[in-house]
């Protein structure tokens, strides 16, 4: 299972590399990563999304809570939250297929972005598994580039 991981830490150099650090030493791997200051600009919100049960993700949230620089560690996968991702996505089209692409584009609510001569670049912002959906159905006429931001959510609950 994978568990969504927020955390809030202090905005300083070498936080992000004693988290990372500190979770891959001990052999867990981190799906999606995303970091980013929030309204203090002393502090920052990384958003993690890291594959494993239970006694992995309550490990996890231990040693992350010893870390001097964070201030609070949530696992929101037991909690109701909103998760978005950003994907930018570089399509190959011709004149034939180019209108297909957008039409699908169009369906997803994604964005058109740059129109070149034989591609079109395309952003989608929504749940992971909507993306998922759109990439997969992009495959057939050929992605030539794909970015995609990592998961961020925020709990819905008022605390």
């Amino acid at each position: 299972m994978k568990h969504i991981i927020s955390a809030l830490v202090e905005n300083e150099p070498g936080v992000l590399a004693r988290i990372v650090g500190l979770i891959s030493g001990r052999g867990y791997n981190i799906d999606s990563l995303n970091v980013a200051p929030t309204q203090d600009s002393t502090t920052s919100r990384l958003t993690m999304v890291v594959p494993g049960d239970d006694r992995v993700i309550e490990q996890v949230t231990k040693q992350l809570n010893k870390l001097i620089d964070v201030i609070k560690v949530q696992d929101l996968t037991s909690e109701s939250y909103l998760e978005r991702e950003l994907a930018l996505v570089k399509v190959q089209t011709t004149s034939r297929s180019r209108s297909a692409v957008v039409e699908l584009a169009a369906l997803f609510h994604a964005e058109v972005l740059h129109v070149q001569q034989k591609s079109l670049v395309l952003q989608m912002v929504g749940p992971v598994e909507r993306i998922e959906e759109f990439v997969e159905l992009l495959r057939p006429h050929g992605i030539q580039d794909i970015s995609r931001s990592g998961v961020i959510a925020v709990a819905k609950s008022e605390s």
